[in-house]
């Protein structure tokens, strides 16, 4: 065991004292608060009354009217469309909105003009605006007041609570747990190609350069392997720790640069203010820090540790046998295809099956099999799952962890001494038969 962990230090020391390894984890950071700024930045700017697009309506029905927003004011008018689409020619307009004499029933012609592609939200501000009054105008039509419809219209909300064995009510929201699910679930797959991807990457380099050779002299080829999987893995356990810090840190300090606040600070703000004000929109600021303080993120925290490295171990396993069995990364290609379709069906299970339903059939076996587990169950963790589907989920993954690792270093300690052969399928059946 303490040539396992002479590995794992050599391993992780190695890395993490690279300046490329230093530079990745304090830059990478900087990105998302950089785009954050970028948009803030647009969103600030494009307030500004110079940047107000002024788009020229000719309505020939004499019915409509578009309210302007903070990009868009529509002047309305009677001039000649040739008229209207040079006024757009000449940059005197935006755009040029036409609406012809039309049927309520049938309303086509409209046609807008500009001389850039409109974009999707002008559209529907657009077309939103004049489906209400078409409607409002045939409700009319037909003997119907569009105030009495209008009085008689109303906002549903539905209030999601989750009732656990005891009777006890928890309040709960679809899109937050849909949002925890979908980020948990992406971050473990993508870490588990990264590193997965660095084990393979370092065993094709050691035994291309022949330092495999000497390293075997001292110490079983599965002590390599497995040190060497632990090592890189708490290496990327170590970036991403200090990712999710230095991300929420800056991120604050772009957004407060902008004199805006992160949503826990204005939801704090707003449940602590004066009772007199806005009671409605308290309630709703009430039933959001309900929801969060009803998530278990103790349970969150642990859970996705333990899959981000119980996936990475099982997969890591395979990667190493991989990179084992070819002299050159270009060879490699034709054995990542059993590893990564496993993965790739978790990866489509989570948007397709997981997080539109998380109780399905078809859910509950994604988060049980080894193979998909750590990207399917942390799709369903936030919604709630049993406490025995959990420790089912976990123990498979465990033993699933040790299968992998038994499978891979048979390949890894017969490849990893084997140069200038072709490997292919039928020779790494004949390794894995192999007792010796």
């Amino acid at each position: 065991m303490n040539k396992v962990w002479l590995v794992i230090q050599r391993e992780y020391l190695s890395r993490v004292q690279k300046k490329s390894f230093l530079l990745a984890t304090l830059l990478t950071p900087l990105i998302f608060p950089a785009i954050m700024g970028v948009f803030l930045w647009l969103a600030t700017s494009d307030t500004d009354t110079d940047s107000l697009r002024i788009i020229e309506v000719v309505d020939e029905n004499n019915m409509f009217f578009l309210e302007s927003s903070d990009q868009y004011a529509f002047s309305f008018s009677r001039v000649d469309p040739e008229e209207g689409k040079r006024m757009v020619i000449d940059g005197e307009r935006f755009g040029f909105l036409f609406i012809p004499k039309i049927e309520l029933s049938q309303p086509t012609g409209i046609t807008y003009f500009g001389e850039k592609n409109a974009n999707m939200g002008l559209i529907t501000l657009m077309e939103s605006a004049l489906k209400k009054r078409i409607e409002e105008q045939r409700l009319f039509q037909s003997g119907i007041s569009p105030e009495v419809i209008n009085a008689y219209r109303t906002d549903v909300s539905i209030r999601s609570i989750t009732l656990d064995e005891s009777g006890e009510e928890k309040i709960t929201d679809a899109t937050v747990n849909y949002t925890i699910g979908f980020l948990a679930g992406i971050l473990i797959y993508v870490f588990i190609f990264l590193y997965g991807n660095q084990i393979m990457q370092g065993v094709i380099e050691e035994k291309s350069s022949r330092i495999i050779e000497i390293l075997v002299s001292s110490i079983r080829p599965f002590q390599l392997m497995l040190g060497k999987i632990i090592g890189i893995g708490a290496v990327g356990l170590t970036q991403f720790l200090i990712w999710v810090v230095l991300i929420g840190t800056i991120s604050s300090v772009v957004v407060g640069y902008f004199g805006m606040q992160m949503p826990q600070q204005q939801a704090f703000e707003m449940a602590n203010a004066d009772m007199g004000d806005m009671v409605v929109e308290q309630s709703g600021v009430q039933d959001l820090l309900q929801v969060i303080s009803g998530i278990d993120f103790v349970q969150l925290v642990v859970t996705f540790t333990f899959y981000f490295l119980g996936g990475y171990l099982f997969y890591g396993a395979f990667f190493a046998a991989v990179g084992a069995a070819v002299d050159a990364p270009s060879e490699a290609q034709q054995f990542m295809f059993p590893v990564t379709i496993p993965l790739l069906i978790g990866y489509m299970g989570l948007f397709v099956f997981v997080l539109n339903d998380p109780n399905s059939q078809i859910s509950f076996w994604l988060s049980i099999i080894p193979f998909t587990s750590p990207i399917g169950m942390m799709g369903r963790i936030s919604y709630g799952v049993p406490f025995w589907e959990l420790l089912l989920s976990m123990g498979l993954l465990v033993g699933g962890f040790f299968a992998s690792t038994w499978l891979a270093a048979k390949i890894y300690r017969i490849g990893i001494l084997v140069h200038g052969t072709k490997v292919s399928y039928k020779t790494l059946w004949r390794w894995l038969k192999s007792s010796h």
